[in-house]
């Protein structure tokens, strides 16, 4: 008979099921970005996910966090978790309440594969960028930047840059506002990529034998 593990993913891609539940993803960060990326990387079949956050759920987040009425002041942390196990069970999630420091990121994120950034500050951003860059000089990490805004769906890019990958417009501040639209297509960009770093960095990693 099979069984409610299997059925979850039976509509994957053929071959990334595998790859995936063996991978750990850190993210950084679980408001639009963040918490929008985990629900997708959960349904995609990730096996771990590394979840750090200090801030409780605002009603003001309702409007692009993947949170509902009935969570308004809990720890994002412990409200996404929840809502990860309901999506996929066998997840396994470290969640982590705390407000990150650079200091944080080697011990926090050790056995992560690849790290999603998703800061909301410019400044935080460049330092966890650089935290993980030197910690983990030849893992991915997967960035945004220029999200504000509505439309302009075509302005939305990924740029490489050796193992930092960022995605969006790279010029919108957050003074013209957020819309729930485009900041859920940019966390869905990120972890679009995130499976796709996964599952070809995997693949080759097995097929050279290690």
């Amino acid at each position: 008979m099979t069984t409610t593990k299997s059925k979850l993913f039976d509509r994957n891609v053929p071959g990334s099921t595998e790859i995936l539940q063996k991978s750990t993803v850190g993210i950084a960060g679980c408001g639009g970005l963040g918490s929008n990326a985990a629900v997708s990387l959960a349904r995609a079949g990730i096996g771990t996910l590394i979840i750090a956050d200090h801030d409780i759920v605002e009603e003001s987040n309702l409007n692009r966090q993947h949170y509902f009425q009935s969570d308004i002041g809990e720890k994002k942390v412990t409200a996404l978790s929840k809502h990860l196990k309901a999506i996929n069970p066998h997840l396994k999630i470290k969640a982590i309440n705390k407000c990150l420091q650079a200091s944080d990121v080697p011990e926090t994120f050790k056995n992560a594969d690849l790290l999603i950034e998703a800061f909301d500050r410019a400044d935080a951003k460049s330092w966890l960028i650089e935290a993980w860059c030197c910690a983990f000089p030849g893992k991915p990490v997967v960035c945004a930047s220029g999200l504000s805004g509505i439309g302009k769906t075509e302005d939305l890019k990924v740029q490489h840059a050796g193992n930092i990958h960022i995605v969006g417009d790279c010029t919108s501040d957050m003074s013209m506002g957020l819309c729930s639209a485009r900041v859920a297509i940019a966390a869905n960009m990120e972890a679009n990529i995130a499976v796709e770093l996964l599952t070809n960095r995997k693949a080759d990693e097995r097929d050279q034998g290690k």
